[in-house]
């Protein structure tokens, strides 16, 4: 991750030393995208672009650090907020704040990067959160309507022809879409039993052998809710075999 960075404060040579301190941050790497020399331009470029990381002096004129902060915490997509500043006494209202650092100044370049680090992590967890908040549907359209049809209730997907079958429990869905698109984007969900078939790891009861006319070596698994069996390949049964005996 690339963190697109603000640096806000009013003396522009501490401005200045924290743009060459963060052309030597490499993990996570910082690209600065906008400075700010008191806290009303701060919040313009706040509300105009996409940022990640406020680098934040708190001693400013007219609106200081620990306000914008503050008109920070009630968005969703707010960037991590990291203080920086010459005074180690705000430091306890300024996580009450949920900053994820308090540097003083002068700032070292390893204490930089820490503060990087924690920027990344708590991008990441919140990311993370937001998307379990948010259950992920996939877009069933047919005849005109639209249908959102939740991942987890997919059991698996089948491709027949140019399209997929879709499978819940109670019904099957036609959908214009790639097997190779769902399992790259839900490796966790999904796993590949066949050339033309993923299915819901979860939904997984039982592999047996299985004749389906054609080869009576077979096999096939058993899922949850669903009466049909889905073939498995000789291919991937090494595969499906190691999932079952995790899930023991």
């Amino acid at each position: 991750m690339t963190l697109k960075t603000l640096i806000v404060d009013d003396e522009a040579l501490a401005r200045s030393r924290l743009r060459t301190l963060l052309r030597d941050c490499t993990s996570p790497a910082a690209e600065v995208v906008a400075e700010a020399s008191q806290g009303a331009e701060a919040l313009q470029h706040l509300t105009t672009m996409a940022l990640d990381l406020v680098l934040l002096d708190v001693h400013m004129p007219g609106v200081d650090g620990i306000e914008v902060a503050r008109a920070l915490r009630s968005r969703s997509d707010a960037p991590a907020v990291v203080f920086v500043t010459a005074h180690a006494t705000h430091a306890v209202t300024a996580f009450d704040l949920d900053a994820v650092d308090y540097l003083t100044k002068p700032v070292r370049a390893e204490r930089l990067q820490q503060a990087l680090q924690k920027a990344e992590r708590f991008l990441k967890e919140r990311r993370a959160l937001q998307a379990e908040a948010v259950p992920e549907t996939v877009l069933i359209q047919d005849r005109g309507r639209a249908e959102r049809v939740p991942l987890s209730e997919v059991l698996y997907l089948k491709s027949e022809y140019k399209y997929l079958t879709v499978r819940t429990a109670t019904r099957s869905h036609i959908l214009d879409g790639s097997l190779n698109e769902f399992e790259e984007r839900y490796p966790n969900r999904f796993l590949r039993v066949h050339r033309n078939a993923l299915v819901a790891r979860s939904a997984i009861r039982a592999l047996e052998k299985y004749d389906d006319g054609e080869d009576a070596e077979g096999w096939a698994l058993r899922l949850d809710a669903i009466p049909e069996p889905v073939a498995v390949s000789r291919r991937q049964l090494a595969a499906v075999r190691e999932v079952l005996k995790e899930a023991r």
